[in-house]
């Protein structure tokens, strides 16, 4: 896992990737939302709170940076 990713920095408005990082649980989301493309919203902690569209609904996640990769 590298360190990089514990401090990589999003903008509102980046568009992401969620990648699951196992070896780190804090912040990380449900296993059925693993490889979807989401949008940054804002920063919350350590943490940011994303939008991804499941289906025909948009929903809100709040996941740690080591599981997001830019897009």
């Amino acid at each position: 896992m590298p360190l990089t990713r514990f401090l990589a920095h999003y903008a509102a408005g980046d568009r992401v990737t969620l990648q699951a990082e196992s070896a780190y649980h804090k912040g990380m989301f449900h296993p059925r939302f693993h490889g979807k493309v989401g949008t940054i919203v804002a920063r919350k902690g350590r943490c940011y709170e994303l939008t991804i569209c499941d289906g025909t609904k948009e929903k809100k996640l709040i996941v740690h940076p080591v599981h997001l990769l830019h897009q």
